[in-house]
């Protein structure tokens, strides 16, 4: 039995030969993330695709050109890029300058904890507090009408704007929390130089700050992109899902769950995850010809 035993030399030897091809025991410890990761991630990913090419009538691509064909479904990729695009420019551009401010304050968690609420509300009960507030009978319109300001509600809800700033107060604390973390990353060392060589503040932020935070914010803008991009219950609640706000992912749910044309859903969501794919390779690429270099920040 003890001869049959590899000796120590020999274990030795085969934990130092696996180590030189990269398999230690912390690649064994990745293990059980890449098996999380191919469960639940690429497995479900490469189902619906091969489910996506199997039509119920017509070759493999059938339900790509009933998509393409039918602009009452192609046209949901339009209505989705106008909602999506906006509003992260929108976020990203509310973020920045609140983030610079707030890495400068001393109570920087309080300010922090107030911004990053609405995430812990849900996208449902921010819905349900806009219909309530932003209504015909919610408090901002009566209150503009008692101060004479209007003579009928101004209509908030249940269209374009409506869905827009849903997603602008759901989307704002997580693009605040990335851009922060960038801002946060960036020697203040940098800017009192620059300040005391006689630089404005919009000069530091132009010629220092920016360069700096520009990788950072272009993943911050695909990050919150992708967010937007899959907007479902602000675009029913809150938007005219018949109409300007009919978005791809609502298509892609009437055709799972009204039609049961699941390879349709699955080629919609294909569709769907192309298109997203399309503008952050299209950022990104944008973000390697503007700068090169290590991106600022600690995210």
């Amino acid at each position: 039995m003890t001869a049959l035993a590899p000796s120590l030399p020999q274990r030795l030897g085969l934990r130092m030969s696996l180590a030189a091809r990269g398999v230690d025991t912390l690649t064994l410890l990745m293990l059980p993330a890449a098996a999380f990761l191919l469960l639940l991630f690429v497995y479900p990913f490469l189902y619906g695709l091969w489910i996506s090419f199997q039509p119920k009538e017509g070759g493999a691509f059938a339900n790509y050109g009933r998509f393409f064909s039918d602009p009452f479904l192609y046209d949901t990729i339009w209505s989705t890029l106008r909602l999506a695009l906006p509003v992260t420019l929108v976020n990203l551009l509310i973020a920045v300058p609140i983030a610079l401010r707030v890495r400068l304050m001393r109570r920087q968690r309080v300010l922090t904890t107030i911004l990053v609420i609405p995430i812990t509300l849900g996208t449902v009960l921010v819905a349900q507090g806009l219909l309530n507030y932003l209504g015909p009978q919610g408090w901002f319109n009566r209150t503009l009408m008692a101060a004479h300001l209007i003579s009928s509600p101004v209509r908030l809800l249940h269209n374009y704007w409506g869905v827009f700033l849903s997603l602008l107060i759901t989307g704002l604390p997580f693009t605040f929390l990335l851009t922060l973390s960038y801002v946060s990353g960036v020697d203040p060392a940098l800017e009192n130089a620059a300040a005391t060589l006689g630089a404005g503040a919009p000069s530091r932020f132009r010629t220092i700050l920016l360069p700096l935070l520009l990788p950072g914010l272009a993943i911050t803008f695909c990050l919150s992109f992708v967010q937007a991009f899959s907007v479902f219950p602000s675009a029913v609640l809150l938007g005219a899902p018949s109409g300007p706000t009919r978005v791809i992912s609502l298509a892609a749910y009437e055709a799972a769950f009204e039609q049961y044309d699941y390879g349709l859903a699955s080629a919609i969501a294909m569709i769907m995850g192309a298109v997203q794919l399309g503008v952050v390779v299209v950022v990104l690429a944008g973000r390697g010809l503007l700068y090169r270099g290590a991106s600022g920040g600690k995210g």
